[in-house]
């Protein structure tokens, strides 16, 4: 019998919808046309960013922990963060959690190793580029993980919040992040980049920009929710 997964939607609600959107089609591809069993605990996006940016993840963790705790009452067997971001306070959600979490640093981990990577960008918003999670997870594999310079850090976050955030998918921004890529090609030899916020997937669409994959962090989770899932 199927786990009933549970996740944390909301933070931002769009990639909840792809999220979902992918989770079903995907499990039903697996499951001979069946849907999956998934129970969604969509939080408050402002109160995480201002607890964030005030450094309170103390405050974040004791959200989050008590939102996946609604998850389990709901009935689901696991849960996973339907957002790179909050996964700053993964390690503490974990050690509270009754419930098996799911990390999207993890398998998105091990997708870079299964495709043979040896040195990736990682673009996100300024809490997911600057926070060890990322680099504490790729240091356990012989991955090389590469920031943008702070210039560039700057602008992917600042149009994370004023844009991405807002639902607002423009031509001219999709077009200044693969600049960045191909500039980090050039200066630091990266060959593929990590969208590692999942609103980024659905701005940069394509599967890679000029030779360099861009890893779509969504999509590697939601293959991991599902194969636990189904197992």
């Amino acid at each position: 019998m199927a786990k009933t997964l549970g996740l944390i939607g909301g933070t931002g609600p769009e990639s909840t919808i792809e999220y979902y959107r992918l989770l079903v089609a995907k499990y039903r591809e697996q499951a001979d046309g069946n849907s999956p069993p998934i129970v969604i605990n969509s939080v408050n996006l402002k109160n995480m960013i201002e607890w964030m940016t005030a450094g309170e993840l103390g405050k974040v963790t004791d959200y989050l922990s008590d939102a996946i705790d609604k998850l389990r009452l709901a009935g689901a067997d696991l849960a996973a963060l339907t957002a790179n971001t909050p996964h700053i306070v993964f390690d503490e959600l974990q050690a509270r959690s009754e419930l098996p979490l799911l990390s999207i640093v993890e398998a998105c981990c091990d997708r870079v190793q299964e495709l043979d990577l040896k040195t990736v960008a990682l673009f996100g918003t300024r809490f997911t580029m600057q926070a060890p999670f990322y680099p504490t997870v790729f240091s356990r594999s012989e991955v090389k993980l590469v920031l943008p310079n702070e210039e560039e850090q700057n602008y992917i976050h600042e149009i994370y919040m004023s844009e991405l955030l807002r639902d607002l998918f423009r031509p001219e921004t999709r077009a200044k992040l693969l600049a960045i890529a191909d500039a980090m090609h050039a200066r630091d030899g990266i060959e593929a980049v990590i969208l590692g916020g999942t609103e980024l997937p659905l701005l940069l669409r394509a599967e890679q920009h000029n030779g360099m994959p861009l890893l779509d962090t969504t999509r590697i989770h939601v293959d991991r929710l599902v194969t636990e899932m189904l197992h």
